[in-house]
């Protein structure tokens, strides 16, 4: 006699996957709320003077390499804005949203 085969079970489908055609609803957003870090990451960057990578790094407590890849990424790809650097009388790169 051979042994029967257990049945294959299959995940149930969710309720919440994504519809085509069908748009998702966000609440209102919270008008006390705080500033994302990203939204100090551009106010800093649109300031005339502009911003250092180690001044970005210290207000936002982000590491060197994830305040160089939220500029390249979520400014200059995602958001389309234009970052552009210079070096000043110290040597040190500035940023800034021109």
């Amino acid at each position: 006699m051979t042994k029967s085969k257990k049945p294959v079970r299959t995940k149930p489908t969710s309720k919440s996957r994504k519809q085509p055609g069908v748009a998702k609803t966000t609440a209102p957003a919270d008008v006390d709320a705080k500033p994302s870090k990203l939204d100090r990451l551009t106010a800093m960057l649109r300031q005339p003077q502009g911003a250092t990578i180690d001044e970005l790094a210290v207000e936002l407590d982000w590491q060197t390499h994830s305040v160089r890849g939220a500029m390249s990424g979520a400014l200059r790809k995602k958001l389309g804005l234009s970052v552009t650097s210079a070096k000043d009388e110290g040597g040190s790169r500035r940023y800034r949203i021109a």
